[in-house]
């Protein structure tokens, strides 16, 4: 409302997609920003984080384009190969980044869980190309990651053979490129990438191997985290909810009994909210491990 009071637009993006997670900048139609952060303190001075500056025309172009249909709520097409939207063509171009390694994959992901990507890391493993993973993946036996103990981890990154990376705001998760509009780009500058190598080896050294027991437990604590939140937000709104007042009536009405709707509508509410608690936080534990 402070923009908007000040003369600046604000657009709302469309509900066809789960979220909007992008984060990208055009100046003036000719520079852009491609960013792994958000513009908050958290993001910007506590993270590992990187950020892009280009005034490469076709990447300034697609992102105006993109800029310019998703205000509009319009329908998006690529027309670029190194500039990867999900999910337009984030999967594919990955898929290609990925397959295309001989000899190294250095990745920063907070959460590798698609089980297509992990499989071709795998095989890409197996074809004896150096994986080195900083973040998180989820129940693959082949593929380690290392703990990043030096600050929050938030960046999206993957160095393919010292001479291109990937940046931006997908991890390989189904959900994040499949579900939600991602955005980054494909970077070929070898001073670029170079400079980006020489901040990943310093965070591999600082790095620790993942203990899966204590992730699990992490996924288990999260997941008690999360119910506890939606267990309560539910109860705020069970007292005068129909679907309790319906419940009663069908007992009644089923077992042919007048019930004291106080204390009956206390009995259901905490079935209820049992039944709530158990299933958020299945439901959590199995998106965070999936």
């Amino acid at each position: 409302m402070r923009f908007l009071e000040k003369g600046i637009t604000v657009a709302r993006t469309a509900d066809d997609l789960v979220r909007y997670h992008g984060k990208m900048m055009v100046v003036d139609g000719k520079e852009l920003y491609l960013l792994t952060y958000n513009f908050t303190h958290l993001d910007t001075e506590r993270s590992r984080t990187f950020g892009i500056v280009t005034r490469n025309r076709e990447l300034v172009k697609e992102a105006s384009r993109l800029f310019a249909c998703d205000t509009q709520r319009q329908t998006y097409k690529s027309r670029s190969g190194k500039f990867l939207v999900s999910p337009v063509n984030a999967r594919q171009a990955l898929e290609g980044f990925i397959k295309g390694a001989k000899r190294e994959l250095l990745i920063y992901d907070v959460d590798i869980a698609d089980k297509e990507m992990m499989r071709m890391l795998q095989e890409r493993s197996q074809s004896g190309v150096q994986i080195k993973i900083i973040g998180h993946v989820s129940r693959n036996k082949h593929l380690d990651a290392r703990v990043f103990k030096r600050m929050r981890l938030h960046t999206r990154v993957i160095i393919r053979d010292c001479k291109q990376a990937f940046l931006g705001s997908q991890s390989l998760r189904k959900l994040e490129l499949d579900e939600r509009r991602e955005i980054g780009i494909i970077v070929n500058n070898l001073k670029v990438v170079s400079s980006m190598v020489t901040v990943f080896e310093d965070d591999w050294k600082a790095s620790t191997p993942a203990d899966r027991r204590a992730d699990k437990k992490r996924v288990s604590a999260r997941a008690e985290r999360a119910s506890r939140r939606v267990t309560k937000a539910v109860s705020r709104k069970l007292a005068p909810a129909p679907v309790v007042q319906q419940v009663l009536k069908t007992i009644e009405r089923e077992a042919n009994i007048e019930v004291d709707r106080g204390e009956a509508t206390e009995m259901v509410k905490g079935a209820l909210k049992k039944a709530v608690k158990k299933a958020a936080a299945k439901i959590v534990e199995e998106a965070v491990a999936e």
